[in-house]
Formats: C-alpha cells, sequence, structure tokens
C-alpha cells in the first residue's frame, strides 16, 4: 500500500514540472512572437515591401549625388556642395559595393571622397583644387556605377596627343618640351587614376604608374638621355596606354609624322601628270564599252 502511494506521489510531482515547463516555453515563444510584431509595426507597409538595396542601385545614387556635387563647386557654391559632401560621406559609410570592384578600387574610391572632403572643409577659397578634386570623384564614382564605358575612357584622346608631344621632343633631344609633355600626362592621369583603379586591374595600373614614373624620372639622371632612349620610352608607353584603356592592336598608330614632307613644284607637276593619265585611260575605256554595246 506504501509503495502504491509512494508511486501516485511520483507521478504528481512529474505532472507538475512537465506543466512548469511548457508554461515557460509557451512563455518565451510569446515574448519572441510579440518582440516580432512589435518589430514590424516600427516599420511602414512601403519599406516591408521593398526589397534589399542592390550593390548596382548605391553605386548609381553615389554617381548621381557625385555629379551634384560636381556641379555646385563649378559653380562655385561651397555652402551647398559641403551639404552635399556630408551626404555623400553618409552614403558611402551605408551603402556596399560588393562585387562591383576589388579591394583596391573601394580604396580608391574612399581616398577620392577623403581628397574631396579635405579641399571642401578648407577655410581659403581654391576653386581650381575644390574643381581637381570634384572631378576626380565624379570620374570615381562613374566608373562604379558604369563599369564597362565609364568616362575616365575619354582620356585617351588626350594622353595620346601628349605621347605624340613626347615623341617629337624625343626627335629633337628637346627635354623642355619633354618636361612639358610628362607633366601634362601626369596632371591627367592623377584625375583619372581613381577611376582607373575601379575598374582595371591592378598589374594594368602599376604597368602604367612604373611607366610614367620612369618617364619623368629620364631627365633628373646624371647624364642627358639619347634619342633612342626617349623612342623607346614612348613606345613602352604607347603600349602601357593601349592596355590601360583597353584599345586594341590594330587600331591606328598613337604617332603624327614628325616633320611635313615637301614635295615642291616637280613633285605636283609629277601627281598631275599621273592623274591626267588615269583621267585619260577611264575614258578612252569607257568611250570603248559604248562603242561595243552600240553594235547591238
Amino acid at each position: 500500500m506504501l509503495r502504491g502511494r509512494n508511486w501516485i506521489f511520483i507521478t504528481l510531482v512529474a505532472l507538475v514540472c512537465t506543466a512548469g515547463w511548457d508554461a515557460s516555453s509557451v512563455s518565451g515563444y510569446s515574448e519572441s512572437a510579440a518582440n516580432q510584431a512589435d518589430s514590424s509595426r516600427t516599420q511602414s507597409p512601403a519599406e516591408r515591401a521593398q526589397p534589399p538595396v542592390t550593390a548596382e542601385a548605391n553605386a548609381l545614387k553615389l554617381e548621381q549625388q557625385a555629379e551634384t556635387l560636381y556641379g555646385y563647386v563649378t559653380e562655385g557654391n561651397i555652402n551647398k556642395a559641403r551639404v552635399t559632401m556630408d551626404v555623400i560621406s553618409r552614403l558611402f559609410v551605408q551603402s556596399s559595393f560588393d562585387g562591383l570592384t576589388s579591394v583596391e578600387g573601394v580604396n580608391a574610391l574612399s581616398g577620392a571622397i577623403m581628397d574631396m572632403k579635405a579641399a571642401v572643409a578648407g577655410g581659403s577659397v581654391q576653386q581650381e583644387r575644390w574643381e581637381t578634386s570634384a572631378a576626380r570623384f565624379r570620374l570615381a564614382a562613374n566608373s562604379l556605377a558604369h563599369p564597362r564605358q565609364p568616362m575616365w575612357l575619354q582620356y585617351y584622346k588626350l594622353i595620346r596627343e601628349d605621347l605624340n608631344d613626347m615623341e617629337q621632343s624625343a626627335a629633337k633631344s628637346d627635354m623642355t618640351g619633354w618636361k612639358t609633355a610628362v607633366s601634362h600626362i601626369q596632371e591627367r592621369y592623377d584625375t583619372i587614376r581613381p577611376a582607373v583603379i575601379i575598374t582595371r586591374k591592378p598589374e594594368e595600373v602599376n604597368r602604367f604608374d612604373a611607366w610614367l614614373s620612369y618617364a619623368a624620372g629620364l631627365t633628373s639622371g646624371s647624364r642627358p638621355p639619347g634619342r633612342e632612349e626617349l623612342m623607346n620610352a614612348v613606345s613602352h608607353g604607347r603600349e602601357a596606354a593601349r592596355v590601360m584603356f583597353g584599345k586594341e592592336k590594330d587600331e591606328p598608330a598613337l604617332s603624327v609624322p614628325l616633320t611635313s614632307r615637301e614635295y615642291g613644284l616637280a613633285g605636283w607637276l609629277g601627281a598631275g601628270f599621273i592623274l591626267a593619265a588615269l583621267f585619260y585611260t577611264a575614258y578612252r575605256k569607257y568611250r570603248g564599252e559604248r562603242s561595243r554595246w552600240q553594235l547591238f
């Protein structure tokens, strides 16, 4: 009889413990559900319906702000430029650009933003520096948003012209002209370099960096470089630029004739005689064909 009462007591204790565990589980679940409900209530229906923002959308927003900033800077409206710069800084921190560029590209974009912030935060008016920094950031943002056809590719024609100037200076061993041409390339490349890093491979960027450093250092040596050495440097620069800008090898050459050829009076008379002979031959052939068809 005692043994039976013990079993009844043990059974009652087990039932009480089980009921307590179920109640705590239900209470915990209810709290979690309530928290989720509160979180859902804090978001508007429009916010809950919106899909997550993509990296491409973030890049387009950044490009739009860069265009706005560039407009304010060129207008000289520094107050609105500072406000826009704050918006850009927050947008950059809150956005993800995963899959659009490399780590080097993100660092280059960040560097362009920091340079622009430093220019805008300056107390003195430095319009040229503002415009240069704004253009650099604008090209970088555009390169991130449009990696297949970025605006910085338009600089190829300008750098090609500078390479032609370098070639002409090399042919004359004109080191003053060489320095000027190299300086122009350095200025243009400094403007597009963050944008280039965003869309190009590191080895392509490093190749052009190394060539430009070499070309600039040719004038600082103990001995002046020879004509052949300068011409070789131009050739390497053309190839580095071709690779960086993604141009094909069979495109027209970058160089132009170094000197114009003077034909003189005899040359022009000879050319006129040849053209006259060609016209006469064509006329005779035309008359012969016409007479042959008239027989029918």
